[in-house]
């Protein structure tokens, strides 16, 4: 019937887009209509599960599953970046301080709040955007914005253009997480996501192995610019990477059927998002018990781990290691702790509490308590082999509860608002713990200086301590909640 209305070339397309639907909503209900059973949903799989592939892009073809390892791996990468910078930063504080003449509390205002201020605020509108937009496009435009702050903060010759360089700095990271998570969400399954969130973190601990040895060799080979613009330069050839190998699942689903593009995967999420305000939105998520509880324990936990921007420069001090030296003991303190607990806390929470929610929060509580304790013990040492000893016990405990507390995170809240929770999330615990940690830290070093000398940075870290504490408690209460929350976001997909 087509062929004798191909003279007809108007109507011929409004035919074959007919037949398309046809076919679309036939493959739809046969779907729906089988029995609920692992045969029934391998069948589903098969259908469904399909790359979506544009005309421009042969070069990428690949078969579902290995498309979302690429995709996996790619973010990974992206990530681990964004980490690198944040421990050059670290490193440099040291060598920035008698560069430019400042002082802990000018320091604590650098690595703090002057960079979280401006990331945690973009990233609200970074999270609302990956919601309903183009995440590609978001990943890509950040990247280039990130890569050129970077490379500028090198050439940063007073204390306020560096305070601008790092705003600028933070606005390109803040469009990294939101849209890379909103993308793992759609391509891995509630039970998987475990899993494939805690591989996306070996991006921080596989970057901690790769920065500190780096930095370090770096810093005593160049100094801390020469660091920066080396560091800054690979973020080009990874946002033009993101241009062209990653595909957007809302542009495929949407796009025509006369593109010629095959099936696109019935993705959990992939749909634009219904509009709604950003108040609805937030009063949605403050409705919701675990998501409440879980932001609460991120924020303690990350006020405590503001120290971590202040370790390099305490251990120059109180030891008087050299960078390379102390670059090789970060990497791994932080490295094979972190790589260890990412990978094997979301296959551990996959396979022993596969589906239980509660019992994964329960760990949480635990890990927390248990990192805590550890950290404050390394400040508190007077050998530093056993304060690197105990760091990495910390890390590990920190990066075991990291795939499971946010695959959680993105379980309990519908699809719609997955983006948007995990940007708000991370506002709220990088603004108040990340962006007033450091500045507590550097202001209360200065105030104990009178009293403890050069030993004030150790006390005024050991402090934070009791913060972890406060976050087991939090993830305790998530707990409680978790189960009926799950059950109340499913009714709102």
């Amino acid at each position: 019937m087509l062929e004798m209305l191909a003279g007809h070339e108007g109507l011929s397309r409004q035919v074959t887009s007919m037949y398309w639907l046809i076919n679309r909503k036939r493959s739809a209900a046969c779907a729906l209509s089988l029995p609920q059973n692992r045969y029934s949903n391998a069948i589903s799989l098969q259908l469904t599960e399909t790359v979506p592939r544009r005309p421009h892009r042969n070069f990428m073809r690949m078969p579902y599953s290995s498309y979302r390892k690429y995709l996996l791996v790619f973010l990974i990468i992206l990530y681990a970046f964004n980490f690198a910078d944040s421990v050059a930063l670290g490193m440099a504080l040291q060598s920035i301080k008698v560069d430019l003449h400042l002082s802990d509390t000018d320091l604590g205002l650098l690595s703090g709040i002057a960079f979280m201020l401006f990331y945690a605020s973009f990233g609200i509108p970074m999270g609302r955007w990956a919601d309903q937009g183009n995440r590609v496009t978001i990943l890509f435009v950040t990247r280039l914005l990130w890569s050129a702050f970077v490379i500028l903060t090198g050439r940063a010759r007073s204390f306020l253009q560096l305070l601008i360089l790092r705003a600028g700095a933070a606005v390109g990271e803040s469009g990294c997480l939101p849209p890379a998570y909103s993308l793992i969400s759609d391509y891995f399954s509630r039970e998987q996501r475990p899993k494939a969130l805690g591989f996306f973190y070996l991006g921080s601990a596989s970057a901690a192995v790769i920065s500190f040895v780096g930095s370090g060799w770096l810093m005593q080979l160049y100094g801390w610019r020469g660091m920066f613009t080396i560091i800054g330069l690979p973020g080009i050839l990874l946002a033009l990477l993101t241009r062209l190998t990653l595909f957007e699942p809302r542009r495929e689903r949407n796009a025509s059927p006369t593109d010629g593009k095959e099936d696109v995967p019935a993705l959990s999420g992939s749909r634009r998002a219904p509009s709604s305000s950003f108040w609805q939105e937030l009063q949605q998520l403050y409705a919701n018990t675990t998501y409440r509880n879980l932001l609460l324990a991120f924020v303690a936990s990350y006020f405590f781990s503001g120290s971590n921007q202040w370790q390099a420069a305490y251990f120059l001090r109180e030891y008087a290691l050299k960078s390379s030296t102390l670059g090789t003991w970060l990497s791994v303190v932080y490295g094979i702790p972190g790589m260890a607990g990412c990978a094997f806390g979301g296959l551990i929470a996959s396979h022993w509490a596969n589906g239980n929610e509660r019992l994964q929060l329960l760990a949480v509580a635990v890990l927390y308590c248990c990192a805590g304790l550890f950290l404050t013990t390394a400040y508190l040492a007077t050998d530093y082999h056993v304060a690197f000893a105990m760091m990495g016990l910390s890390t590990l405990c920190t990066a075991l509860q990291l795939g499971p507390v946010f695959a959680t995170l993105q379980t309990v809240v519908p699809p719609r608002l997955r983006a948007v929770s995990l940007t708000i999330t991370f506002f709220f615990a990088n603004l108040i713990g990340n962006g007033l940690g450091p500045l507590f830290v550097g202001s209360t070093s200065d105030f104990l200086r009178r009293m403890a000398g050069v030993e004030s940075l150790r006390y005024a870290l050991a402090l934070l301590g009791p913060w972890f504490c406060l976050s087991s408690w939090f993830a305790w209460r998530a707990s409680k909640a978790v189960a009926l929350d799950i059950e109340a976001a499913k009714d709102h997909q």
